[in-house]
């Protein structure tokens, strides 16, 4: 599939990024390689393969929940960028 240098500005425009035409040029080529691959991919009988979220197994990794000597708040503020007796201090969101 190859794509025009039209379809091209129309994708770069729905992703709000500005294209030169040499940069139009050059991602029509990679795109539509892109797009062949995928009909190469396409063609694959995968019929036998079952449906999968994950190629990799799923396990949950827990550790033992232990109560330890809570971090002083000197301690926790340490690198914080900004901070006032012993709390965070962050910008303003709310006007």
């Amino acid at each position: 599939m190859e794509l025009s240098h039209d379809e091209v500005r129309k994708i770069a425009e729905l992703a709000k990024l500005e294209l030169t035409d040499e940069e139009v040029t050059l991602y029509a080529g990679q795109l539509s390689s892109i797009l062949d691959y995928f009909g190469k991919l396409q063609e694959l009988d995968t019929s036998h393969i079952p449906p999968t979220a994950s190629v990799l197994p799923l396990t949950n990794v827990f550790r033992r929940d232990e109560s330890s000597t809570p971090l002083s708040p000197e301690l926790v503020v340490a690198n914080a960028a900004d901070s006032l007796d012993g709390q965070f201090r962050v910008s303003n969101v709310l006007e």
